[in-house]
């Protein structure tokens, strides 16, 4: 088994770190390989060419990158392509989930809005996933239930979705220690696109495992429910009070800040 870390954003887009500064934070957590999705709208062909092979020299027979792209689309969703490496001319997800899909790559609906469920449900053209945690989003201690309850009915036409668990790791502080282990011998690219594809993964987070199929028990789900809805009581609450001090002019401590995305 193979451990890494997948939705990873450096200083290629919007990222406080550098892909040499992601290599050493996560071989140190015991990683092998790590899944990069910088923004798409943040290249050009320039700096597409660097990014890419910046990740090619910082990998070897021990630690690999492997690079792609979060695309930006309409209503603010965004959808993640692993191992997708073209930018595109177009923001309609349906179409970006074929783009990626084209690349021999694997599309994800990131982070899912709430009220993006229906919309989601509509497609005609399905993503290979769904986000089911993203431990920015929904924060360190629960995911949503209900992300996990769209993607069982979004198998219901497609069987072989599957359930990703990211990190949309940004900034230096913020909590990383939700990994993916990998059912494949070596690091390298192609092998772990094409066991992230199989859904020969499960998403780890201490000593909790959980299933690529996104299948969970009914007791972890309420837990998960009852856990989510404390956390984002106390995310609303912090986020009032910030668009409070932004009325009144007054900006946020750097260092509380810092503080705040290691707790959240």
């Amino acid at each position: 088994m193979l451990k890494g870390a997948i939705h990873i954003h450096s200083t290629y887009s919007d990222g406080e770190f550098t892909l040499a500064e992601l290599r050493d934070l996560f071989r140190g957590e015991g990683c092998t390989f790590v899944c990069m999705t910088d923004h798409a709208e943040a290249f050009d062909g320039s700096s597409l060419r660097s990014y890419l092979d910046e990740c090619k020299a910082l990998s070897d027979s021990k630690f690999c990158f492997v690079p792609g792209l979060e695309y930006g689309c309409e209503q603010k969703m965004h959808i993640l392509g692993y191992g997708a490496q073209r930018l595109a001319k177009t923001q309609n997800p349906q179409e970006i989930i074929r783009y990626i899909e084209e690349q021999n790559a694997i599309p994800v609906i990131a982070h899912p809005k709430d009220e993006h469920f229906p919309w989601i449900e509509s497609f005609l053209t399905l993503p290979h996933g769904i986000e089911t945690w993203n431990s920015k989003y929904d924060g360190r201690y629960a995911p949503r239930p209900g992300t996990f309850a769209l993607l069982q009915r979004l198998r219901s036409r497609k069987s072989d979705m599957q359930a990703f668990y990211g990190q949309d790791l940004h900034w230096k502080k913020q909590f990383h220690e939700l990994f993916v282990m990998l059912d494949c011998e070596s690091p390298g690219p192609e092998r772990i696109l094409s066991a992230l594809a199989r859904g020969v993964y499960q998403g780890q987070k201490g000593e909790l495992a959980l299933p690529s199929s996104g299948i969970l028990p009914t007791d972890l789900l309420s837990n998960f429910a009852k856990e989510h809805q404390k956390s984002d009581r106390v995310r609303k609450f912090l986020k009032s009070g910030k668009k409070t001090l932004d009325r009144m002019g007054l900006a946020v401590p750097a260092a509380v800040k810092a503080q705040l995305r290691r707790i959240f």
